[in-house]
């Protein structure tokens, strides 16, 4: 049987399992955030994206993750704090993993496989995101440069 998304499971910033189940029949952005990146204020407009979208069907799931220039050093708590405090936050964000490696979450070896980026099977910076439409199914990579605002014209067309 082909893999899904709902196959998964990460763990919150709280330290609660989270299954990726209990996102079925929702539109999911993943991306992979760190807290010290020159994109760190796309949380702002990626908390403004699920804010106008949250009522449609989407939902952002934020990756901490510290391999692109040690710009996620902090622990759990400090990560929470810093995406509240600074650019309130409210989506679900997860625990820091890996996404490139051997030790990379499974959820990210999983849309690596399904959504090629322009270096192949890696992801090359912080904030890379990826659109998953209500079925569970990988549609769209997007750059690391490319705006949340960038993005709604895609979320605008899905969920409408």
């Amino acid at each position: 049987m082909e893999k899904s998304i709902y196959q998964f499971s990460a763990t919150s910033l709280a330290g609660r399992e989270v299954k990726m189940e209990s996102y079925r029949g929702k539109t999911l952005l993943v991306v992979n955030t760190a807290s010290k990146c020159g994109f760190t204020p796309q949380l702002e407009g990626l908390e403004g994206l699920f804010e106008k979208y949250r009522d449609k069907g989407l939902i952002i799931l934020g990756f901490p993750c510290n391999q692109f220039g040690n710009q996620e050093p902090g622990d759990e708590k400090s990560i929470a704090e810093g995406c509240v405090i600074n650019y309130g936050v409210t989506f679900p964000m997860f625990s820091k993993i890996e996404v490139n490696g051997k030790n990379a979450h499974p959820i990210y070896k999983y849309l690596k496989s399904k959504l090629k980026g322009l270096l192949g099977g890696t992801i090359t910076w912080n904030f890379t995101k990826f659109l998953i439409d209500a079925g569970g199914k990988p549609v769209k990579r997007f750059a690391p440069s490319t705006t949340p605002e960038e993005i709604d014209r895609f979320l605008s067309s899905m969920l409408n």
